[in-house]
């Protein structure tokens, strides 16, 4: 029998990790459309509205389903804006092991919003759903993705020769692939030790389900 993730949301104290809505539509396809996403992932370019909805609409809630991960809509909590995605892939329930990785739309840079949700997601996966290691994959290059690994807790293990493909604009506007190297880092339940989680709420409950 195949193990799923619960249907739910959590909050912290600025954000709430929710399933994506139709709503969410424009502005994932804002998101996903912005350079340095582009450059870092392997989203197609350009990313259009009827991928972004088949995408948070269908493709992320069977994810959810099969059991292979969970994605996340990361928003603010007093505007209900979308400021991000989490995700949780390639996901091993007999080791308890899952991939995280996240966007944050260019907008809400700096904010610290990454870190944030990914702590939340990383307290609820080894509190609530028992995990036992948590893996990111930061691209060579990618100075900013790697500072929320560290700020996160997560050790370094080592490095994946020529193992991504990363993008680089070219001179007529269109992209070139790079290949590159990959940073493996890895966050345990006792890498968590001493680091504050989502405040529970009146019930004692810290991940209250979306309504």
């Amino acid at each position: 029998m195949t193990s799923t993730f619960p249907d739910i949301s959590i909050s912290t104290d600025r954000l709430v990790l929710r399933p994506f809505e139709e709503a969410d539509v424009p502005a994932l396809t804002a998101m996903m459309n912005d350079e340095l996403v582009a450059a870092w992932t392997a989203i197609p370019q350009p990313y259009t509205e009827d991928a972004a909805r088949a995408w948070a609409l269908e493709s992320a809630p069977a994810e959810r389903v099969s059991g292979h991960g969970i994605d996340f809509a990361i928003t603010e909590f007093l505007t209900q804006r979308l400021v991000g995605v989490a995700q949780l892939r390639h996901t091993d329930w007999r080791i308890r092991s899952s991939e995280l990785s996240y966007v944050v739309a260019s907008w809400a840079r700096g904010e610290g919003y990454a870190s944030e949700a990914s702590l939340a997601v990383a307290h609820w996966l080894f509190r609530d759903q028992k995990f036992e290691r948590i893996e990111l994959r930061t691209a060579a290059g990618n100075t900013a993705s790697q500072q929320v690994a560290q700020k996160i807790g997560c050790i370094s293990e080592g490095v994946l020769r020529n193992a991504f493909i990363a993008r680089s604009r070219t001179e007529d506007g269109g992209w070139a692939d790079i290949r590159t190297d990959l940073i493996v880092w890895s966050l345990l339940p006792e890498d968590l030790d001493g680091i504050p989680g989502p405040p529970a709420d009146a019930n004692g409950f810290p991940y209250p389900e979306w309504n």
